[in-house]
């Protein structure tokens, strides 16, 4: 059997054009400064550079807490250990070398990411050298080393998170015996680790990100020669 087929309705169904009404909503444009283009701000590409800036290191929390452990170190080793002993030398390089590594390291970073975690690296290594010299001090002398969350090791805590400034604890060490400062050194230089141990972090955070000297002579080339 052949299926029906449904014809089409007739076009007089559907309503004239005249029978539309105008959309009354829409306004006439009177003219084109009417219109307000906003604008869109793009930012602004620097091109990148190849010697990076250098930060002053003096303002680094990490240097400042150095500072203060090798004037107190210099200070203790002179005064209360005997004059020819070798571990006068070795503490008073070793507190100089927490030091000098984080200027050295500072400087370095304008061309090489790779030194400056190197050299801040050896600091923290110099900084824990130092601290079994404390730590020894007072072991091999019978001294009571301040124990965690002792009153002693609470108040001089607060003090290393208040003060960073060498003449401050300077005038504490004038007036306390040796065991005294051995502590109070070992608490500022955990807190000196722990800073150069967050600044080891941002370091290696950027170095992933950005690269090294060698990527950044590369991505400058690129941006010179146009490809």
């Amino acid at each position: 059997m052949l299926r029906s087929i449904r014809f089409l309705e007739p076009l007089e169904s559907l309503e004239p054009l005249e029978s539309l009404k105008p959309l009354k909503s829409l306004k006439p444009l009177k003219s084109l400064k009417s219109l307000k283009v906003k604008q869109l701000k793009l930012p602004i590409i620097m091109p990148e550079k190849l010697i990076r800036p250098v930060g002053n290191y003096r303002k680094l929390l990490s240097y400042q807490k150095t500072e203060v452990i090798y004037e107190m170190t210099f200070y203790f080793c002179h005064k209360y250990l005997q004059k020819g002993d070798r571990t006068v030398d070795q503490m008073v390089q070793a507190a100089r070398s927490g030091k000098q590594n984080i200027i050295e390291g500072c400087a370095a970073s304008a061309i090489s990411s790779k030194t400056e975690i190197k050299l801040v690296g050896v600091a923290k290594a110099s900084l824990q050298e130092l601290l079994e010299d404390y730590i020894d001090y007072l072991r091999t002398r019978h001294h009571r080393q301040w124990e965690e969350g002792s009153e002693e090791w609470n108040a001089m805590r607060e003090l290393g998170k208040k003060h960073n400034d060498a003449a401050f604890f300077m005038n504490l060490c004038e007036t306390r015996p040796p065991e005294t400062i051995a502590n109070m050194a070992i608490i500022l230089i955990n807190q000196a680790d722990y800073l150069l141990f967050k600044q080891l972090e941002r370091l290696e955070k950027d170095f992933v990100n950005q690269g090294g000297f060698s990527e950044r002579m590369m991505r400058v080339r690129k941006e010179k020669r146009g490809f």
